[in-house]
C-alpha cells in the first residue's frame, strides 16, 4: 500500500477555454502517463473522450485519471468550465482535498472561474494558481493576480514571475531559488534550462521575492521575528510556511506558463507536490444521521479504520454502469460486500478499476485516499455512502441544484418508444441536475436541466449514444407561482358514506413569505380544538398541493400557512381527513391571495470588444435586463446583467452577430422574480392553450 503522505488527490478547474484540458495532457505527459499528447482544437484529449467534447472542443463531464511524479501518487479529475456543467466541478471538489485553478493570461478571472471559486472555498479545498497562455496577445500576468485580489477577494501569493510575455514568454524565474527557468523550444517540455535570470528583472524579483517571504512568515512567529532582526530563512523553512498557509486558505501559491506552449508545467506539478495537502491534512468527512444532521463523528482517513466511501459519479459505458468512489477510511477489496446506508441493502464489489479517462486498469484492492470506480454496482447513485456492513455510517450528502429549462421530447416510433425509459434511467443516475418527468395532462416527456446546452447535449447524447431518434419541443421556462396578499379563511372537510366518516375543520391564514423562504408552515393552535397529531398531516396537505399553482399550474413558493385554531371529531376525524381538508383549502383560498407568476432571472455575464459596448447594452435592454456594472479588461468589456431567463433563448447568436463573432457570454441561476404583467397574462395563455391544445 502507498504511504497516504505521498497521495494527491486533485481537480483542475477555470473558465471554458482557459487550458484546463491543455494543462492535464501536459501534466500526464510529463509524468509519463502519456506518450503522444492530445490536443483539445483537434479532438484527441486524453480526458475528452465524449464524442460531443472532442466536436466541441470542450469538457462535458469530469474525467478521472492518476500518474506519479516524484515519487508522489497524483489522483487528477479534470472538470467542465461551462456553466451548464458546473454540476461535475461542484461533485469533484466535493471529494478532493487540493486544485488547481486555471486563468486564461489574456482572458483574466472570467464567470465560470468565480462560481467554481465560490465551489471550491464552500467545499474548502486547498488551491494553487496557474495563470495560464501567456503567450497570447492581451496577456498580462500582473494583471491577472490583481484581478485574483480584486474580483475573487483572494491572496495570491506569487512564487514566480514571466520572462517576456506574448510571443516573447520564454520562461518563469523561480522567486524562492531566484533562477529562471528557460523552455528551449514549444515542443518539448521537458527541454528546459535553469540559468540565472535577466538583469532588467532584479529589482522585480527582489522586491516581489520579499513580499512573497513576510506573507509565508507570517504563519510562524518565531521565523517572522528572525527575519525581521536581520536573518535570512532557509527555503526549506519558508516552503513549510507556505504549505501551512496553503492548506489553511490564507493564500494560493500563484504560477504562470503558457501549457500548450509546453511551458512553466513542471513548476505546477512540484507546487501541487510541495503545497497541497495529502488526504489526512484536510478536514474529515462528517457523519450524518437519517435526516441529514451531523452526529459529531468522522471518517478519519486511516486504512486501519471502518470502510467510508462516498460515491460521486456514475458513469455508463460500454462495459455497464461505473461507480466512482471517494475511500475516506477503510480498504475496499474486490468479493467483499458494502452495505449502501442509503438503500439499507447489501452490494457485492465484483471488479475494481483505477481509471485513466475512458480506459482502466483492474486491481484487487484500495485504501483510504483512493478515487477508484466499481463496475457493475446496481442500486448506488451519486452521493449514496458505501461502509462497512457490521460498522454503519453515513456520510455528508451531495446537494444539487434545481434545473432552470425545459423541453418536451417524443420519441420518433414504437423501437425509440421502448428503448427511450431505459437511456433516460442511466442519463438521469449520471447527472443528478438533469431531471425528467412525465406530462401528467399531456403524458409527454419533460427534460429539464440547467441551460440550452445542457439539454442540446442531453438530445444528442439520445441520438447518438442510444441511437434513440427524437422529436424536440422548444425550450420552456421552470416559472413559478407566489401570492401577495395575506388571506384569513376556514375549511371544513365533512363526509358521511355510513360507518365512520370523515371530519377536519381547519382555521388559517395564508400570506407570502420572505423572497427565497420556500413553503414555511406554523401552528398556533391552543387548547387541543385540532390536536397535536393532525398537524403534520396538515402541513403535509399543503405541500403537497403547493405542486401546483391555480394561476397556470406552476409550483407555488415562498408562503407561509398559520393554523390557528379549527375542530375536531374524537370519532370521524383522520389525519388523512386532515391532509384533505388542507389540500381543498389551499385550492379555496390561493385565488383570493392575489396570485403571481414568478420567472427565474439569471446573473449573466458578457464579455464584448470594446467598440460594440453601446449594441450590446441595448440588446440587453431590449431583453429586460438590469445592467449591473461594466468592467474594462485588456482585451474587452465585460458586463454583469440580471437578466430573464426566458429573453435570453438563443442569445449567444444575437451576441456573436453583435460583436463580428467575438463576443462570448455565461449565465446561471440567480433567483426568483414576479413576472411584470403583460408578460405574465401572455404566458398564462400560452401555457394553459398548450395545455388544452395536448388533451
Amino acid at each position: 500500500m502507498t504511504d497516504l503522505a505521498k497521495y494527491r488527490n486533485i481537480g483542475i478547474f477555470a473558465h471554458v477555454d482557459a487550458g484546463k484540458t491543455t494543462t492535464t495532457e501536459r501534466i500526464l505527459k510529463l509524468t509519463g502517463k502519456i506518450h503522444k499528447i492530445g490536443e483539445v482544437h483537434d479532438g484527441e484529449a486524453t480526458t475528452d473522450f465524449m464524442e460531443q467534447e472532442q466536436e466541441r472542443g470542450i469538457t462535458i463531464q469530469s474525467a478521472a485519471t492518476s500518474c506519479e511524479w516524484d515519487g508522489h501518487r497524483l489522483n487528477i479529475i479534470d472538470t467542465p468550465g461551462h456553466i451548464d456543467f458546473t454540476i461535475e466541478v461542484y461533485r469533484s471538489l466535493k471529494v478532493l482535498d487540493g486544485g488547481i485553478g486555471v486563468f486564461c493570461g489574456s482572458g483574466g478571472v472570467e464567470p465560470q472561474s468565480e462560481t467554481n471559486w465560490r465551489y471550491a472555498n464552500d467545499s474548502e479545498v486547498a488551491r494553487i494558481i496557474f495563470v495560464n497562455k501567456l503567450d497570447r496577445i492581451g496577456a498580462d500576468f500582473y494583471r491577472v493576480v490583481k484581478q485574483i485580489e480584486d474580483v475573487l477577494d483572494a491572496t495570491p501569493l506569487v512564487m514566480v514571475l514571466p520572462i517576456g510575455i506574448e510571443d516573447k514568454f520564454v520562461g518563469c524565474v523561480d522567486l524562492l531559488t531566484r533562477k529562471a527557468w528557460v523552455w528551449e523550444n514549444d515542443l518539448d517540455a521537458s527541454n528546459y534550462e535553469i540559468q540565472e535570470p535577466p538583469a532588467d528583472m532584479q529589482d522585480a524579483i527582489e522586491q516581489w521575492r520579499e513580499k512573497l517571504i513576510e506573507t509565508a512568515l507570517e504563519q510562524d512567529d518565531d521565523l517572522m521575528e528572525k527575519y525581521l532582526d536581520g536573518e535570512d530563512p532557509s527555503i526549506q523553512d519558508i516552503k513549510r510556511c507556505i504549505r501551512k498557509g496553503t492548506i489553511a486558505l490564507d493564500f494560493f501559491p500563484t504560477y504562470c506558463g503558457a501549457a500548450f506552449k509546453n511551458k512553466g508545467v513542471q513548476m505546477i506539478l512540484n507546487a501541487t507536490v510541495d503545497y497541497l495537502p495529502e488526504p489526512r491534512e484536510v478536514k474529515p468527512q462528517p457523519e450524518v444521521d437519517p435526516e441529514g444532521n451531523e452526529t459529531g463523528k468522522f471518517a478519519i482517513v486511516d486504512a486501519d479504520k471502518p470502510l467510508r466511501a462516498l460515491a460521486f459519479k456514475i458513469m455508463d459505458d460500454r462495459f455497464g454502469a461505473l461507480t466512482f468512489l471517494r475511500i475516506y477510511s477503510g480498504r475496499l477489496a474486490k468479493g467483499t460486500t458494502v452495505l449502501n446506508t442509503f438503500t439499507g441493502k447489501t452490494e457485492r464489489i465484483g471488479r475494481l478499476v483505477e481509471m485513466h479517462a475512458n480506459s482502466r486498469e483492474d486491481i484487487d484492492s484500495a485504501q483510504a485516499g483512493d478515487i477508484v470506480a466499481v463496475v457493475g454496482m446496481k442500486n448506488v447513485q451519486t452521493g449514496h455512502t458505501l461502509c462497512d456492513p457490521n460498522n454503519p455510517a453515513t456520510l455528508e450528502p451531495m446537494v444539487f441544484p434545481d434545473p432552470v429549462i425545459s423541453i418536451a421530447v417524443s420519441p420518433n416510433d414504437k423501437a425509440a418508444s421502448e428503448k427511450l425509459g431505459i437511456a433516460i434511467g442511466k442519463m438521469i443516475k449520471e447527472d443528478p441536475s438533469f431531471r425528467v418527468e412525465t406530462d401528467q395532462d399531456s403524458g409527454e416527456m419533460i427534460m429539464k436541466g440547467m441551460g440550452e446546452l445542457h439539454l442540446d447535449i442531453k438530445v444528442d447524447i439520445l441520438k447518438r449514444t442510444h441511437g434513440i431518434s427524437v422529436t424536440v419541443g422548444k425550450p420552456q421556462v421552470a416559472y413559478r407561482e407566489t401570492i401577495t396578499k395575506r388571506v384569513e379563511d376556514s375549511y371544513t372537510h365533512k363526509k358521511q358514506t355510513g360507518g365512520s366518516g370523515q371530519f377536519g375543520k381547519i382555521d388559517y391564514i395564508l400570506e407570502p413569505g420572505e423572497l427565497g423562504s420556500g413553503f414555511v408552515f406554523e401552528s398556533t393552535v391552543t387548547g387541543g380544538n385540532v390536536p397535536r397529531e393532525f398537524w403534520p398531516a396538515i402541513e403535509k396537505g399543503f405541500t403537497k398541493s403547493m405542486s401546483k399553482g391555480v394561476l397556470a399550474g406552476y409550483p407555488c413558493l415562498d408562503f407561509k400557512v398559520t393554523l390557528f385554531d379549527g375542530a375536531f371529531h374524537p370519532v370521524d376525524s383522520s389525519a388523512v381527513a386532515f391532509e384533505l381538508a388542507a389540500a381543498a383549502a389551499y385550492r379555496q383560498t390561493m385565488p383570493k391571495a392575489g396570485a403571481q407568476l414568478m420567472e427565474p432571472i439569471m446573473k449573466v455575464d458578457v464579455f464584448t470588444p470594446a467598440d460594440h459596448v453601446g449594441d450590446v447594452i441595448g440588446d440587453l435592454n431590449r431583453r429586460r435586463s438590469i445592467i449591473k456594472s461594466q468592467d474594462a479588461g485588456g482585451s474587452g468589456i465585460r458586463i454583469k446583467a440580471e437578466s430573464p431567463l426566458s429573453e435570453m433563448f438563443g442569445y449567444i447568436g444575437s451576441l456573436r452577430t453583435l460583436t463580428s463573432g467575438r463576443g462570448q457570454f455565461s449565465m446561471e441561476f440567480l433567483h426568483y422574480m414576479p413576472c411584470p404583467k403583460n408578460v405574465a397574462e401572455e404566458v398564462i395563455k400560452e401555457t394553459l392553450e398548450r395545455k388544452e391544445n395536448k388533451k
